[in-house]
């Protein structure tokens, strides 16, 4: 695949495959009509963020009848779980603004090793029919899907398995659609897929990622003879509640209690909580945020893969869609967590922090993401990648999926057998993560 476009055959009308360099190339209104297109109007420009409405009696009264069943035990509970992801009208995280951001930042780029060659499809007339977040890449950092025992067996067998093609939102283990039709059709869905291939052959690649796609385009791969796998995460889902005290009425009693216990020594130290987001975010907001970021991150990884500019533009590009939850004390600020805001979930991104409270992380990431949520009626809180903690707060353990090409016959049989070992033990771990939840069990 070139970066010209190219007829794709056995369709009508006649389509074209594109390789862009440069989001900004496809252009705001053509990226998110393909991204979030049930949030995109005429004039290209989405909804605001969610506000507060009136609740439904009716999904309030489903919402406790799958609370009911959790604390009866209900075996069927990993199903209700699945029913909760509606498609969203809007998500933050491959919106254009978002993407945009990270590449005008130099976050993504020849520095970072992720360049950008996003694949497009339009139709006869020229209008984009779906386009794909994708990236040439030496390297397997920002991911969160974990290749590196892959590349070093090909690479110890003689092969390179650098370049590779990820297509992904970058630093961002956030699941969500990765390939983005305008009308959801099957034949745009796999033109693109087609266009990522000829994208690798074009590269020299050893491989194409898709990961953290939804449920259903995992069963599409699947479909295409693509390799599937599975990991999980732990989200937090509203089932009909209406304040905090509701949530925790269906934990356990000691579990309610560590709870109320961990909130109020959060704060004990004179700690006050703000939380920020439109047009009350500003500069300053983002200098101290981004010293948390810095410290948190130096620490974890090494080197943080976001600069300070990339925040700017976020809060310029995309204000009603983030929320910034802060502590301070004396005047001071001294932590922080970025979320964004879907119009169903919340999305916990980034923590860090210059002073150390007990339990001040629970607070600001995973209880006042509950009270944000809760207070602006959205279904669920998705508190970011791994932590086992997150299951004694009330998050629960869902699985998360990704698809992969291997060129390589070899490496392709070798990947297929570890995997499918590697789904059963992700859902043998679910099922039993599933068993230590706080909720009562009748």
């Amino acid at each position: 695949m070139t970066d010209n476009a190219q007829p794709e055959t056995g369709s009508k009308p006649e389509r074209t495959l594109s390789v862009v360099h440069a989001i900004a190339d496809i252009g705001r209104e053509n990226w998110d009509k393909c991204a979030n297109p049930a949030a995109t109007g005429a004039d290209g420009k989405t909804t605001p963020a969610s506000t507060p409405s009136p609740r439904d009696p009716e999904s309030d009264r489903e919402g406790v009848h799958a609370r009911e069943s959790l604390s009866q035990g209900d075996e069927s509970f990993s199903q209700d779980n699945e029913s909760l992801y509606q498609q969203e009208s809007f998500n933050p995280l491959i919106c254009f603004d978002f993407l945009s951001s990270l590449e005008d930042s130099g976050c993504v780029g020849d520095l970072a090793g992720w360049w950008p060659h996003h694949v497009t499809l339009q139709d006869g007339s020229g209008a984009f029919a779906g386009v794909m977040p994708s990236y040439v890449k030496n390297n397997s950092y920002g991911e969160y899907i974990f290749d590196h025992g892959w590349a070093d067996a090909y690479e110890r067998a003689g092969g390179d398995y650098y370049p590779k093609v990820q297509i992904a939102v970058p630093f961002s283990p956030v699941p969500g659609r990765r390939v983005l039709t305008a009308s959801g059709a099957r034949e745009d869905f796999e033109a693109l897929v087609s266009g990522a291939m000829a994208l690798n052959e074009a590269a020299k690649g050893s491989s194409i990622h898709w990961t953290f796609c939804n449920r259903d385009e995992w069963q599409r791969f699947g479909k295409l003879g693509l390799l599937r796998r599975t990991d999980r995460q732990f989200h937090w889902f509203n089932r009909g509640y209406e304040t905090f005290d509701d949530f925790l009425i269906a934990l356990a009693s000691r579990k309610r209690k560590t709870i109320r216990r961990e909130r109020r020594q959060a704060i004990e130290s004179g700690i006050e909580i703000e939380c920020v987001t439109g047009r009350d975010l500003t500069e300053a907001h983002w200098d101290a945020f981004f010293s948390f970021y810095m410290d948190t991150g130096s620490r974890k990884w090494g080197r943080p893969y976001l600069n300070r500019t990339f925040f700017s533009l976020i809060g310029e590009r995309m204000a009603d869609r983030i929320l910034l939850i802060m502590a301070k004390r004396d005047g001071r600020y001294i932590a922080g967590a970025l979320n964004l805001i879907g119009d169903d979930a919340l999305y916990g991104r980034h923590w860090g922090c210059t002073e150390h409270h007990a339990f001040l992380h629970f607070e600001l990431c995973y209880y006042q993401a509950i009270d944000w949520a809760l207070a602006h009626g959205l279904k669920r809180v998705e508190a970011g990648h791994q932590g086992e903690h997150k299951l004694a707060r009330g998050y629960e353990p869902v699985p998360v999926y990704s698809a992969h090409f291997i060129a390589n016959p070899g490496l392709r049989r070798a990947v297929a057998d570890y995997l499918e070992r590697e789904r059963m033990m992700v859902d043998h771990e679910i099922e039993a993560l599933g068993d230590y939840t706080p909720f009562r069990k009748g």
